[in-house]
Formats: C-alpha cells, structure tokens, sequence
C-alpha cells in the first residue's frame, strides 16, 4: 500500500517551489521507509529545479540530502532497524554487478545510478527526493549517522561532506601534505573542517579575507585573498593538493602555478563555460587536473564515522519548508553561511 506525503516540488523552470502531496512506493522486503527530519538545500537543487542544466522531468521534488530516523523496515531487511538515525545521499540504486558498484564507487556504475531524485529507476519509476516527510530506500543506500553528529548538521554530509572527503582522501590529504581549498562557501568550509581532521596544513583561497576569522576557527591554518595578485606569487610552487569548489570560470593557469612537483587540482564545481588550461600549466612541476564526484555509498558511511569522531557538522541555517523560494534566491546571491537546512515537519503545517 503506497503512502501519500506533504512534499515540496517544481513545476516549471521559471516557477517557485509549491507544496503538494506525492505517492511513495510500497515496503518491499529490502526496503526501508524513513521519516524525515531535516533536509539540506544544495546548489545542484536549484540547477535541477530551474533546468538550468538541462533534463529537467516535472514535477519533481529535489533533496539528496537526508537525515532522519527509520519508521518501518520490509521483511528481509538486516542492516536498519526502527528507531536507527540514518540519511540518504545523491542516490538510491546501482546495478551492483559492474567493477565501479563491486569496488564501492556506485557513483560510477556504468549501468547509470538511480538518483535520488529526477531520475528514473531500473523498474521504469521515478524518483522525488528529501523535501518531503518520508522515503523509501533499498537499504544498502541508506547509511547510518553515528550519535556524535546532530541529524540537521548531518544532513548536508550526504553530498558535501563526501563531495569533499572523497578527493581529500583520495589524494592523500593528512600529516605533512599541504591542502588549498578555492572558496568558504557550502562545500568549501565542509573541507576546510574535513582537511584539518585529517591532518594536513591547510589554506583557504578566497576572494576576499571577509570569511577568515570563520576559517581559522574551522580550522584553516592560512587565509589568503584571491583578489591580491600578491598570492599568487607568494604561495607559487606550495601545494601538494588545492580542491576548487567553486563554480564559476577561474584562471586555472594561475592557480595550477600554485602546485608543487606531482601537485594536482581537483574540480568539484560546475562552471558554465568548460574549462581552459595552457598545456605548459601541466607539463612545469609535473601537475595533473582532476574532477571527483561525490562518493560510494562505504565511504559516505567512512565518511559519516569520521565527522562523528571530530564532531564535524555543517554550518546551517534551518528554515521552514516555506522559505525554500527565498532560500534558493540567497543561495544564487552567495547570502547564507553557509548550508540552509529544511525542517521538514513544518510540511506538516
């Protein structure tokens, strides 16, 4: 018997968010159904409810960032329990049979992930996400949030957190590695907090200093502004890895001039235009540009652990689901700091 749930969805491109009721499917046997608690509002949310990249399907309901606790399991389930704290990230499903699913990196399943939401499952059907009351998952993509980390903190860790822990680790970030992270925006200060965990010397490259006293106290062991053509000098040759989370257009050149012999620049934003690079940006000190999407669903759970054990949260803003138009319009104006999280039993108003 399916389940009718307040949600929030887009209609249209150039239409706000409304409230509505959608159909979640019945409890199979490996099934988990969630209530939820918070979901956090991604900038990938806005670029799918506005079709501004394009494959856009309405109505939709985004939200790939989930955090709640388990209200029912189907029959077969082992991993959840009712009452379990859990979240969902970007996705639901993989085939599970190609080398990317067997190797934990079900990101890349070559089949295609389901997504979490604007997206079509393997049985044809088609996936709403986190603005809205409850879920059903598959268990194997429902992760377990450990004690140490609160559920509305926890919620954006299921797409920036591991967005940025991914490239951190798997580049080898900790003791003695030298990190820059281009921008303290949503995902910026998640891997400023992340980095530091992790070990390594870290350095924010921002515009301007207005955000330093909040990377510091994160955990930044140097600040610098962009905007100083001074940096660029000054840091040329420093860094092991810098990690762009910023989506706009950057001078690549000037800022791959900043990595040492084998350094590497790794891209997680979407720019509009594609990217430009001089071949001799490459080819001094040996350096590599590289590009990582999100993570598997073993090292979104690593990387769940890892914030618990360092008490590692987002910074949030929570709202009410009737302030997601106005909250989208401030995240295109770079005016939160710095995740906004919906409360999602305001849906029940």
């Amino acid at each position: 018997m399916t389940t009718t749930v307040n949600a929030f969805w887009a209609t249209a491109p150039d239409e706000p968010l409304s409230k509505t009721t959608i159909e979640r499917r019945d409890l199979g046997p490996k099934d988990v159904l969630i209530d939820i608690a918070f979901a956090g509002i991604c900038h990938s949310d806005i670029h799918t409810a506005r079709n501004e990249w394009g494959g856009t399907t309405y109505p939709v309901v985004p939200g790939h960032e989930i955090a709640g606790t388990v209200a029912a399991v189907g029959d077969e389930v082992t991993k959840h329990k009712v009452g379990d704290r859990v979240g969902v990230g970007c996705f639901v499903d993989s085939c599970g049979e190609c080398e990317a699913c067997k190797n934990g990196d079900e990101q890349y399943c070559t089949k295609g992930v389901v997504q979490t939401y604007n997206s079509s499952t393997y049985e044809g059907e088609f996936t709403h996400g986190g603005y809205s009351q409850q879920v059903v998952v598959t268990e194997d993509f429902v992760l377990k949030i450990p004690e140490g980390v609160e559920l509305d903190v926890a919620a954006p860790l299921l797409c920036a957190g591991i967005t940025l822990y991914t490239p951190l680790k798997h580049w080898g970030a900790g003791p003695g590695k030298k990190v820059a992270i281009i921008g303290m925006g949503g995902l910026g200060h998640i891997g400023v907090k992340i980095a530091h965990a992790l070990g390594a010397e870290v350095t924010v490259l921002s515009q301007t200093l207005s955000k330093e006293s909040d990377g510091k106290r994160f955990g930044a062991d140097h600040y610098y502004a962009t905007k100083d053509a001074d940096t660029f000098r000054a840091l040329r040759g420093e860094f092991d890895l810098i990690i762009n989370t910023v989506s706009v257009n950057l001078d690549l050149d000037s800022y791959l001039g900043l990595l040492a012999v084998d350094g590497t620049l790794v891209e997680l934003g979407v720019p509009e235009h594609p990217l430009e690079i001089k071949a001799f940006s490459l080819l001094a000190n040996r350096r590599s540009i590289a590009g990582s999407m999100v993570g598997g669903i073993p090292a979104t759970q690593e990387m769940l652990d890892f914030c618990a054990e360092h008490g590692i949260g987002a910074e949030i803003e929570k709202i009410s689901a009737d302030e997601i138009n106005a909250a989208y319009d401030r995240v295109v104006d770079s005016d939160v700091r710095y995740r906004f999280v919906i409360d999602t039993a305001t849906l029940a108003d």
